[in-house]
């Protein structure tokens, strides 16, 4: 891939540049916090590729200072990280984040943290309608304690892949398997969204958004069976995610099939936001059933489900085996404005990354530089975008691939914890630089 020589243009007055992050990607200090559903996965021999764990990660608990400085010299406005709700139900577990925030505010750059990204604590289950109000407990907790100074917050992140990969599919924590039967897991975090809205604005919270991942759905020929199954796809993991948060209601037939009181439920699933956060990867090629299990970007789909995953062909592929589609950021963005209209609310790009080896990274530039020109199209054709986060800012514990996956704009060695700065750090430094 080769980057576009002329200058990224200019987006509007105001936007948001940052780079993202995951307290149990990078933390590690697990001895300073409870259990998580993640600890206890790691913990089962199979479960993660390379056979590691979270324990130490990068260490970012005691880095932090070290890691806020990389921020500052990066030159982001912001940094999403998310907070650990093991962490704080331990003793002190807030002072930690009291001294990230304060440390950030410090550098110049605005905290916006996500209050869930997938680390439950062990006892909880999504399973469970209570672990919905045992949530905003939590949340009221955060917002009370770092209110005064935090003023973006983030409720979940990527509600479908803990679903789907954690509930469904067993390849995420908490490994279960049960396919459909995942659903109230869904639609328990769709409703822990909503009281966690309200007790941030209870709070006095005015600035808060979700991160939902999306990306288009392609079928694989404009046969009638591919189509459905495209269609089904497309349903299950962007609309089932977007449309009871924008629209208050779920795509037809599917209320139908989760638990409690859902139209009680979706009352409080649709309040409103200020903004509507997207991670974007990718699209997906989706055709027909193909009656065997399929391999695909490291997972497995299996061939009791109603479709299947196919390569998009000709175009590049990170490590991770994931299509480089830019064009693909806009064709999303244009066709949620298209299909949501004046119920969309401002949107923020909360992740767009990529995993490659090495720090000399020509492929992990161009596919940034790419996103960030198919982006401003997607502004340049009228969508509101307010923001933009890499993912990430370090290399990490990338969930069941362990460390073998590098997203970071810095390497980290995880043996002696040194950070390094790639080439695309000083890229995107220089992008943030021309911008200003």
């Amino acid at each position: 891939m080769a980057t576009e020589q002329h200058p990224i243009p200019r987006f509007p007055a105001g936007f948001l540049w940052g780079v993202s992050t995951s307290a149990h990607q990078i933390e590690g200090a697990a001895d300073l916090r409870e259990p998580s559903v993640w600890d206890a996965f790691t913990s089962e021999p199979g479960r993660v590729k390379d056979g590691s764990t979270a324990v130490v990660a990068c260490d970012h608990y005691h880095r932090y200072r070290e890691d806020v400085s990389l921020l500052a010299g990066l030159g982001v406005d912001a940094y999403r990280f998310s907070i650990s709700w093991p962490r704080v139900n331990s003793p002190g577990g807030l002072d930690f984040y009291d001294r990230l925030v304060d440390e950030l505010l410090a550098a110049g750059v605005r905290p916006v943290p996500t209050l869930f990204h997938w680390d439950l604590p062990l006892t909880l289950d999504w399973l469970d309608r209570d672990t919905a109000s045992r949530f905003a407990e939590y949340v009221s907790l955060v917002a009370d304690r770092l209110g005064d100074r935090v003023t973006k917050w983030i409720t979940l992140n990527e509600p479908a892949e803990h679903t789907l990969f954690g509930h469904a599919l067993g390849a995420h924590a908490p490994g279960k398997q049960l396919m459909f039967d995942a659903l109230p897991a869904a639609h328990h975090q769709l409703l822990g969204h909503g009281l966690a809205v309200q007790a941030l604005r209870a709070a006095g919270a005015a600035d808060i958004g979700i991160a939902n991942s999306h990306g288009p759905t392609w079928p694989a020929s404009q046969e009638q069976p591919d189509l459905e199954a495209a269609d089904f796809y497309d349903l299950l993991l962007n609309r089932l995610f977007a449309e009871p948060v924008l629209l208050g209601e779920y795509p037809s037939g599917l209320g139908d099939l989760m638990p409690g009181d859902v139209a009680a439920d979706l009352k409080v699933i649709a309040e409103p936001l200020d903004f509507y956060g997207v991670n974007y990867y990718a699209p997906t090629r989706v055709g027909a059933p193909q009656g065997t299990d399929i391999e695909f970007g490291g997972l497995t789909i299996p061939a009791e489900l109603p479709f299947s995953v196919e390569e998009i062909e000709n175009v590049p592929v990170t490590d991770f085996g994931w299509p480089v589609v830019p064009e693909g950021l806009t064709e999303l963005l244009t066709g949620f404005s298209d299909r949501y209209g004046d119920r969309l609310p401002p949107v923020v790009i909360t992740e767009n990354g990529c995993s490659y080896p090495g720090t000399d990274d020509q492929d992990r530039i161009a596919y940034l530089d790419g996103h960030v020109r198919a982006l401003h199209r997607a502004v340049e054709a009228g969508v509101d975008v307010r923001g933009y986060f890499v993912w990430s800012l370090l290399d990490n514990f990338e969930w069941a691939e362990g460390y073998a996956r590098r997203f970071g704009l810095v390497h980290v060695d995880f043996e002696t914890q040194a950070r390094t700065p790639k080439a695309s750090y000083g890229w995107y430094r220089d992008v943030l630089r021309a911008q200003r």
